[in-house]
């Protein structure tokens, strides 16, 4: 497992999301959008629509969902399916866990889109 710091935890309200491009241990950085649900709860998504490479940290972040802000394709904070047309494929999910006031991501370690983020 490599983890890197993501962001503090002070950084992001409940209900919002920005990016952060991460270094990975083969290949390039690896951008990533970090979004905190309306619970506080952290999740780690793949920073690009997989409908038209949009930024989705620009999105809003609603009732479990991102929503791409271009032309309106939510995926699921915790699977990374898309829940909204037009987007049809996944965005890959990270593991994260909080550490002492910050967010951390291991980008090494993407999770199957369809099981849930734990």
């Amino acid at each position: 497992m490599t983890e890197h710091v993501a962001c503090a935890v002070s950084d992001l309200e409940p209900g919002s999301a920005t990016r952060v491009v991460l270094p990975a241990i083969s290949g390039p950085p690896v951008p990533i959008a970090i979004a905190r649900d309306s619970d506080g709860e952290f999740h780690a998504l793949g920073d690009a629509c997989t409908h038209d490479d949009v930024s989705l940290s620009e999105g809003e972040v609603v009732n479990g969902d991102i929503e791409c802000w271009a032309h309106g394709s939510r995926f699921s904070l915790t699977t990374g399916q898309p829940d909204a047309l037009p987007a049809i494929t996944p965005v890959p999910v990270y593991p994260v866990r909080v550490d002492d006031g910050n967010v951390l991501v291991d980008v090494d370690a993407p999770m199957s889109p369809t099981k849930e983020n734990a």
